[in-house]
């Protein structure tokens, strides 16, 4: 079974063209350094009628949309190694504009072990 690193992050919609531009610099990243998948997704029918919709779990604001994203790796100690190797990366020192394009305080985050995987 995989390991999954989980995010659901709010995004100012004025904001997303630079989280694309920087998620698409991290995937890569991310893949080289041993991921088996990275995926990033933007927020297109949110207004669900059951269960806590996404944007409430993160607060978000008006202008605001939601980024559900996730990276696949082997094992957590394989998820732990490829974050080492990531973080000690220097083309994560800083996002490509000079400035994260959202509030790094405000990310949903987790690891999970996954129990179906089809």
């Amino acid at each position: 079974m995989s390991y999954i690193d989980g995010f659901v992050i709010p995004v100012p919609t004025e904001n997303i063209q630079a989280y694309i531009k920087m998620s698409k610099m991290g995937g890569k990243i991310w893949m080289e350094h041993g991921a088996l998948a990275y995926c990033e997704c933007v927020g297109d029918d949110l207004d669900v009628k059951f269960g806590t919709p996404f944007p409430k779990t993160v607060k978000a604001k008006p202008g605001e949309t939601v980024v559900f994203a996730y990276i696949v790796y082997k094992s957590r100690a394989h998820r732990d190694k490829v974050n080492a190797k990531v973080m000690a990366d220097p083309r994560m020192k800083a996002p490509p504009n000079g400035e994260m394009p959202f509030d790094m305080k405000r990310i949903v985050y987790g690891g999970f072990k996954s129990i179906v995987d089809l």
